[in-house]
């Protein structure tokens, strides 16, 4: 593959505290290419709105405040990924997904954008996720006991701190993806196997995650579980 250009995205609800670390991380990244970056602001409050309208201009990257462009309410993740699809297509990019509870390190993007050029047909390439002690964390508990390297998995890849290339933007047209469903990365996970396309777990390259602090209701998973499914169910809500 001989793309040079990569486009990276961060979609925002609130949790203002993790979202300046994540946009400060990859703003601060040692990237020996010029990357874009699109934060795409999915109904925050008024306060983290002005915030990261006062941040994107002093750190220059692109802000997208959905409420502009929709009335659909939070979350939508499908108009984010189909506008970000859009945009790296347009110019022959690869997109790099860092979710606002996430943390890259200083050559976290370096080394997800060399693996897309150096590895065998990738259609998503995916650092592991760890929590603050240094241990593998949700979502990528399934892989504790691989062994440190870049693994070939037909397994889901969540969009943590994720690359889809552009060969794969190419092949899926995100326009076909479900509209009745609230989260993507199982689907497309699937899909890019399905395709022909090799999906990659980078278990060497870990990212810090903080699960879910951009909604809050969804940390009943692991502390009430009845309560987090009923609400699942009753409301309709987190549909993969």
């Amino acid at each position: 593959m001989n793309q040079q250009a990569l486009h990276i995205i961060t979609p925002v609800k609130d949790s203002l505290e993790t979202t300046l670390q994540t946009i400060g991380s990859i703003m601060d990244s040692d990237f020996h290419s010029d990357f874009q970056y699109t934060v795409y602001n999915d109904f925050s409050s008024d306060e983290t709105t002005e915030k990261l309208e006062i941040v994107s201009a002093e750190k220059g990257f692109r802000l997208v405040n959905l409420k502009d462009i929709t009335t659909h309410p939070s979350p939508n993740y499908l108009l984010v990924l189909q506008l970000a699809q859009q945009k790296a297509l347009s110019e022959h990019a690869h997109l790099l997904v860092v979710e606002s509870d996430v943390i890259v390190k200083k050559n976290t993007i370096q080394i997800l954008f060399d693996a897309a050029q150096k590895l065998e047909n990738p259609g998503l390439i995916a650092a592991v996720t760890h929590d603050e002690e240094g241990n593998i964390n949700f979502p990528y508990l399934y892989a504790k006991n691989f062994d440190s390297g870049t693994v070939q998995t037909s397994k889901r890849l969540s969009f943590c701190c994720t690359l889809l290339s552009n060969s794969f933007l190419e092949a899926f047209d995100f326009k076909n993806l479900n509209p009745e469903k609230s989260w993507y990365d199982v689907f497309i996970s699937h899909k890019a196997v399905e395709l022909g396309f090799n999906n990659y777990l980078l278990t060497y390259l870990p990212v810090l995650h903080l699960p879910h602090s951009s909604r809050p209701w969804k940390q009943l998973k692991y502390t009430h579980p009845l309560k987090y499914y009923w609400l699942k169910y009753t409301k309709g809500r987190d549909k993969i």
